[in-house]
């Protein structure tokens, strides 16, 4: 049997990993050479979280292969078409991409290894249901969340798969191997892996799955499964999420089935519209007036910095810099803070959480922007100005959450720690706030009003 080529890419996993499978069943147990190309356009586009996981999750795949994965510095179009003429491969395979680079990228490799009598096969992908294959009746995709929803539970998906058994990896010589990880020694990161990743299922299912339905949006509590970075590398397939939540019935494992069809949702998005990671996909909403400017960027420092004054803000903020992930709830209102209330553009705060977040994934970022933004997928959001004290009464009710990240309000007791400039004396080191809400409210909905009319 001929040698194959598997091509890890968002896959960083044996278990649940048909492409893998494949790669093994073309040539047998010693004749699969697993690869990783650290290929320099996505590598020198991730912040620091990002990169620092990707390495580690790649640390122990290696392991895991016995350290024979051979890992290629470089462009793919030369890397991969070298490693598979190496062991006289004649397929390389690997799971689809359908990220707008990873789709050029793919079909730039296909046609160098054609070239050489090399066919790339594809199989499977990153999601549950692959983008492109679920379309209306009139065979248009789907621009809202809800239908899609509907559909792609009656489509289903296919059940996990085994990691192989028995392979002999080929080995992994003349490699450039992996660089160091870089060093963040303030930022508190997660474990990372496939073994981390299945531990941290374990543990959700176990404990936050049963109340999910009604502490996700507590960010004081630790109600939510931090599986987003799990995802993000493919340390885990939502495919075997998806089959571990059907052993638990209950709204908990319901509303979080939703979450993975979310993620699904904004890739479907993004394939049909590749545009959209940076453009507005409502683009009369989109053209709505934003400020530049010094003053402009004083303000975007103090958010990026948690100094607004805005508690709940702030430790969203904070929390960000510290663990390289920020509650979902939180996102929600900070990203509103920045395009609603500083009138900020909303790719500005898009491309920060990017450089910040250890899951940043540009299909679920990017859109969730836009959802706060009102310029996406969903057309309601536009006149939706979250209230940054509100939010925080009614989600981070004791004040635990934000006593955590800022420091200076650690002393205040209750729900004050929301409204600190309504206290007889300003806590020392903490910022008043940088902008009246109810102002930047109004002013928001009347910018809207002139680009809607």
């Amino acid at each position: 049997m001929p040698n194959t080529v598997f091509w890890f890419r968002r896959d960083l996993r044996l278990t649940d990993n048909p492409a893998l499978l494949a790669a093994v069943d073309a040539a047998g147990n010693d004749g699969v050479r697993a690869l990783f190309v650290l290929d320099p356009v996505p590598f020198r586009a991730s912040g620091g979280p990002r990169t620092s996981h990707l390495l580690r999750s790649l640390r122990a795949l290696e392991r895991s292969l016995g350290d024979r994965l051979l890992v290629r510095h470089g462009d793919p179009v030369d890397e991969v078409p070298r490693a598979a003429a190496e062991i006289g491969a004649q397929e390389v395979h690997i799971a689809a991409d359908y990220g707008p680079y990873g789709l050029r990228r793919d079909q730039r490799v296909e046609k160098a290894l054609a070239g050489h009598g090399v066919t790339l096969h594809r199989t499977g992908s990153p999601y549950a249901v692959a983008p492109g294959r679920i379309r209306k009746p009139d065979d248009s995709p789907y621009r809202v969340f809800t239908p899609y929803s509907r559909a792609w539970r009656a489509h289903g998906w296919r059940g996990p798969v085994d990691a192989p058994r028995g392979v002999s990896w080929l080995p992994a010589e003349d490699g450039d191997g992996l660089p160091p990880v870089p060093e963040l020694p303030d930022v508190e990161l997660p474990e990372a892996g496939e073994d981390a990743a299945r531990r941290r299922l374990a543990a959700f299912l176990d404990g936050p799955l049963r109340d999910y339905e009604s502490e996700r949006n507590r960010p004081d509590r630790d109600g939510t499964s931090r599986l987003s970075v799990c995802l993000k590398y493919g340390e885990l397939h939502p495919r075997t999420i998806l089959a571990e939540l059907a052993k638990y019935p209950g709204p908990g494992a319901e509303t979080f089935r939703n979450e993975i069809c979310w993620r699904d949702f904004y890739a479907d998005v993004v394939f049909h519209r590749p545009e959209s990671l940076w453009e507005s996909l409502d683009r009369r909403v989109g053209s709505i007036a934003t400020d530049s400017g010094a003053e402009a960027d004083a303000r975007f420092a103090a958010w990026a910095s948690g100094r607004t004054g805005y508690p709940i803000v702030d430790a969203g903020m904070r929390q960000l810099l510290g663990i390289g992930w920020m509650h979902n709830r939180v996102r929600m209102i900070t990203a509103s803070f920045l395009v609603k209330d500083l009138h900020l553009p909303w790719q500005r705060g898009a491309a920060h959480f990017l450089d910040r977040l250890v899951d940043g994934d540009y299909a679920s970022n990017n859109h969730g922007w836009q959802w706060v933004a009102g310029t996406g997928t969903d057309a309601a959001p536009y006149v939706r100005v979250f209230n940054p004290v509100t939010q925080g009464r009614k989600f981070d009710p004791s004040g635990a959450y934000v006593r955590r990240w800022v420091p200076e309000l650690a002393g205040l007791e209750g729900a004050a720690v929301h409204e600190p400039w309504t206290l007889p004396e300003q806590p020392a080191g903490y910022p008043g706030p940088i902008v009246d809400h109810a102002a930047e409210r109004r002013e928001t909905l009347e910018r809207f009003d002139r680009v809607r009319r």
